[in-house]
């Protein structure tokens, strides 16, 4: 059915969802960044946001969690602009998006803490082996 046939009332203005989506998102991120604290004339990225809070919000855990929090707000406008059946693979389940992203992200999680336990703190070739796994996760999965 093209747009035309659709009553004016029930069209859904797409790119306005996205502008939307977008300005949010970076409206929050600005916020974390605005909130970082500033030492020196310089932002101290690992510095406590929250000084002598009960947990160490820096700037890379907030950061972490806007980075998921994006996430779930583009696979919700995925999942309602082109909905999907589900489709089973390797793992003989039905998955969709969503469960895709849940088992990556899980996935990923036992991988970050696997590597820290047998290489240590530096992140970057976990981050990299947590890429790769999700990406086999949504092609396989």
């Amino acid at each position: 059915m093209s747009d035309a046939a659709i009553p004016t009332h029930k069209r859904i203005a797409w790119p306005a969802i996205y502008a939307l989506a977008v300005l949010l998102m970076g409206a929050v991120l600005a916020l974390l960044v605005w909130a970082t604290p500033v030492k020196d004339g310089a932002r101290d990225w690992t510095a406590p946001m929250v000084p002598g809070g009960w947990m160490a919000w820096t700037f890379p855990v907030a950061l972490f969690f806007w980075v998921i929090a994006g996430l779930l707000v583009l696979f919700t406008i995925l999942a309602i602009r082109f909905p999907e059946t589900p489709r089973r693979g390797i793992l003989r389940i039905e998955t969709t998006r969503g469960d895709r992203l849940f088992i990556s992200l899980l996935g990923s999680a036992f991988i970050c803490l696997g590597w820290l336990f047998f290489a240590g703190p530096p992140l970057w070739w976990g981050l990299a082996l947590c890429l790769v796994h999700a990406a086999a996760v949504f092609r396989w999965v």
